[in-house]
């Protein structure tokens, strides 16, 4: 019993000391400490915060208190048929997101000039399971709009390191 608490104990510290984070957190540039995200969709939203209060990162309440401010413009879902079976039902389909972004500062200095952001999944309408599939959308929805947020957070790491100080 001894030994199996002392194993477990020296995996936690293994596991500490070499830098493990969980999967979505972000390490952020003391620049980007304080972020707000304007415009947007309600699930990008969420995402968005989902993804900051993984990392420890505070949201700013409103872009006055922001120190850097990201800007959504054009946000854009589709949902389009792929493929169709011999019955006439679809078979693939194929989800797009679109939007734009830019990047300001807290005196609103534009540090990245809008840019367009596009994400494309495809997946199988599998008709035996058709309410399985509908939560499959939402899941894959979900880490499309994550996926968004990486982008646009990864972008502005980079904007905010090659900002003259």
């Amino acid at each position: 019993m001894l030994i199996k608490k002392s194993v477990i104990v020296l995996m936690a510290l293994l596991l500490s000391a070499c830098g493990y984070h969980l999967r979505g957190a972000f390490e952020l540039p003391a620049g980007m400490k304080n972020i707000f995200l304007e415009g947007g969709s309600a699930p990008l939203q969420a995402q968005f915060k989902k993804a900051m209060e993984l990392s420890s990162i505070p949201i700013a309440a409103s872009a006055e208190t922001a120190g850097i401010i990201i800007r959504i413009f054009d946000e854009n879902s589709q949902r389009r048929v792929l493929s169709l079976a011999a019955t006439g039902v679809a078979n693939d389909f194929e989800l797009d997101y679109r939007m734009e972004y830019e990047i300001v500062d807290a005196k609103d200095t534009l540090l990245m000039a809008r840019q367009p952001l596009e994400i494309k999944r495809e997946y199988y309408n599998d008709q035996l399971a058709i309410i399985a599939k509908e939560s499959e959308e939402t899941t894959i929805k979900n880490e499309m709009y994550l996926q968004a947020v990486r982008t646009i957070v990864n972008r502005a790491k980079v904007v905010i390191n090659t900002k003259p100080k």
